[in-house]
């Protein structure tokens, strides 16, 4: 099976400094991809680059077998690339449902889709009237997801939904994710690692703008060594 996206020599740079040196990693059609590394590795100017927010050069970006390198990011979004930014990027002064409308291609929710993100996360509904502001951290992530999956997706790139959330929150998400990845592939930036292996099927970790590893999660959980030496794991 061809991947859906593949990253080649991926090089970005952000005014005077540069971030990613080499970066190339291909994610396949199913599951959920991780994208691990330290702080400032270089994780979320990755998922900028592929969304076209920041231009990578050299390097290339292809999606389906299509070349979207230099790529709008409307243009990458309207291919089917869904985008949760670490700030999750959500309007406070709309209500929930506004933000979800917004989302829409149509204007008007899907009946089906908006019935299961009900499923999948509660709060949506039960807040449905209020702004988004008054939302937890937790549930305006939550918010932030079904945002990208009110259309039908291609894939979603979801940068750490985690930071500063509590476990429980941390562990509803993760089932929720886990339903959402049976549908839609996930690349997933994230420094909670127990969230990330749990979750994961493949692996990348990217150190100082490389990548230094890609393979299977199961295989990574299994070493602790190379977790240590790549992450600072201990076990």
């Amino acid at each position: 099976m061809s991947a859906l996206l593949t990253i080649e020599h991926m090089k970005t740079d952000i005014g005077q400094y540069k971030v990613l040196h080499d970066v190339s990693f291909s994610v396949p059609q199913e599951g959920v991809f991780v994208l691990l590394g330290r702080n400032g590795a270089g994780k979320t100017t990755t998922l900028r680059s592929i969304m076209g927010l920041w231009r990578p050069s050299p390097g290339s970006v292809r999606f389906r077998e299509e070349d979207i390198t230099g790529l709008h990011t409307a243009d990458i979004a309207r291919r089917g690339i869904a985008y949760v930014p670490e700030d999750m990027g959500i309007f406070g002064g709309l209500t929930v449902a506004e933000n979800l409308v917004l989302a829409t291609a149509g204007g008007t929710p899907e009946e089906g889709r908006l019935a299961r993100i009900f499923e999948l996360f509660p709060a949506i509904e039960k807040f449905w009237t209020k702004p988004a502001r008054a939302l937890s951290g937790g549930q305006k992530q939550m918010l932030a997801v079904a945002r990208a999956i009110i259309e039908p997706r291609a894939l979603i790139l979801i940068d750490e939904p985690t930071k500063g959330l509590a476990p429980a929150i941390i562990d509803a998400m993760a089932d929720a994710f886990a339903e959402v990845a049976k549908a839609t592939p996930i690349l997933l930036v994230e420094q909670n690692f127990h969230f990330a292996s749990r979750l994961g099927t493949n692996v990348a970790v990217i150190e100082d703008g490389h990548v230094v590893h890609q393979g299977a999660m199961a295989d990574f959980v299994a070493d602790r060594a190379l977790q240590e030496r790549l992450l600072s794991l201990s076990a």
